[in-house]
């Protein structure tokens, strides 16, 4: 059972919007796992569908049926049916409306988002929405999840030691003019920057850092973070290591929406074990014996 940071309606419908982490199943929490699991609806994209099918916290395509567009009929394990909406990026508050009337109507409803739903994700559209249209009877919970910056570090190794923060290089809500002054800011505050978004603007933002950080700080770019074979990418997972100035060689390697970049500071550098290459940032500079 989830516990509640807010008590559910009387006849039991809650509304969570969950954070599935950055890729399969196994990077899940226990709690957005639990959620979605028991959940009476389930909103997620085909994609998050398919990464949820694996390790079977959705049922396997054969165990449902269609009942209407981008609708489907799970029939779970123990014998309970659980309904699965198709979620895109042109429905999202058609979708939003339609989960406030399913918890009103009792239900459980996991609203899925990839990542954490506070970093980029649908947690803002959910409570604009409701204070919008003034839904004060359905209650909301943000089950968190591990974000793509998270997954990077760690695949990376220990880039993220020291202060960090991410831009989001979508002109979808922002002009240009804004992101680059975000990247300006970040990279004359010396933060290590994780870069979303990067399937249009990547070359921009790289060269506006370039104008303020040096050519041969390190740089990460990690595609499809704990996905594995199981992403948008034909060619599976990967993260490549390479610096700032090199970095604009490595066009190929940017695969879309599942591509988060990590920039370096003069405090990170490459370090290689016996078994492959790491990125890591001192915190503070210091050393081994400050700790």
């Amino acid at each position: 059972m989830t516990a509640h940071t807010t008590s559910p309606r009387a006849d039991g419908g809650v509304l969570y919007v969950v954070g599935m982490g950055p890729g399969l199943p196994k990077s899940m929490t226990w709690a957005a796992r639990s959620v979605i699991e028991r959940a009476d609806c389930v909103i997620a994209s085909n994609l998050y569908q398919s990464l949820l099918r694996t390790d079977s916290v959705l049922p396997e395509r054969s165990r449902t049926r269609e009942v209407a567009e981008d609708v489907t009929i799970a029939e779970r394990s123990d014998g309970t049916e659980q309904t699965i909406v198709r979620s895109s990026m042109g429905r999202q508050v058609e979708l939003t409306e339609m989960a406030f009337e399913r918890v009103r109507d009792g239900e459980i409803v996991a609203h899925v988002s990839g990542g954490d739903p506070n970093v980029y994700g649908k947690s803002d559209l959910v409570f604009q929405l409701a204070a919008e249209s003034d839904v004060t009877d359905v209650p909301i919970e943000i089950v968190p999840g591990v974000t793509a910056a998270l997954a990077c570090g760690g695949r990376l190794g220990a880039p993220l030691s020291n202060d960090f923060c991410t831009v989001s290089l979508s002109e979808k809500w922002r002009p240009w003019e804004r992101i680059e002054e975000k990247l300006r800011a970040a990279t004359a505050s010396g933060f290590v920057i994780v870069l979303y978004n990067c399937w249009r603007n990547y070359a921009r933002a790289i060269e506006v850092i370039r104008e303020h950080r040096s050519d041969d700080v390190p740089v990460g770019i990690v595609v499809d973070a704990a996905r594995e074979d199981a992403g948008r990418q034909p060619e599976g997972e990967s993260q490549t290591i390479t610096t700032l100035g090199g970095a604009p060689a490595y066009d190929d390697a940017v695969g879309g929406m599942g591509t988060s970049i990590v920039v370096g500071t003069t405090d990170s550098r490459r370090w290689e074990n016996d078994f492959r290459t790491h990125l890591l940032t001192r915190r503070g500079g210091r050393d081994v014996t400050e700790f």
